[in-house]
């Protein structure tokens, strides 16, 4: 991984597996954000002089009350954050979570709701975040997953 303390980034994002499912997050549906009313994944901004394994334990939490066990990422890897920002990064991470409870998961003060959603119906909704789509495609191919 990137030494963070000197790493500028933007924020830091995760798709939680289990089984051939990840875990979303449906988007608030206010238009003063961005992607309203999507299908995102849990992370987002950086904070203060955080890494990027910090900013997406805290998101993580923050969004679905999970406390990351970092022992279950399988992946990560520092991205443009867009085609219109290039020399904006960002963060992505994926962990294989087989044996996290439904029970663990509550929906904190963003987002409509949450569910566990097959992978390749996330990857084909065209109410998902392209970027998230093209993230976590990236990475499946990376991880020679095939779900």
């Amino acid at each position: 991984m990137s030494n963070d303390a000197v790493d500028d980034f933007d924020g830091a994002k995760i798709a939680i597996l289990r089984g051939e499912d990840v875990l979303t997050l449906l988007r608030d549906d206010q238009p003063d954000i961005a992607f309203p009313n999507q299908w995102d994944l849990p992370g987002g901004g950086r904070e203060d002089v955080e890494t990027s394994i910090q900013t997406v334990t805290r998101e993580l939490f923050e969004e679905l009350s999970v406390v990351l066990d970092p022992s279950k990422i399988v992946y990560h890897a520092k991205e443009q954050k867009s085609l219109a920002q290039p020399d904006v990064t960002v963060h992505f991470f994926v962990a294989r979570w087989d044996d996290l409870p439904d029970s663990d998961i509550t929906l904190g003060d963003e987002g409509q709701r949450w569910c566990w959603m097959p992978v390749s119906e996330y990857l084909s909704r065209k109410d998902s975040i392209e970027t998230m789509r093209a993230r976590l495609s990236r990475a499946l191919m990376t991880l020679n997953e095939t779900i």
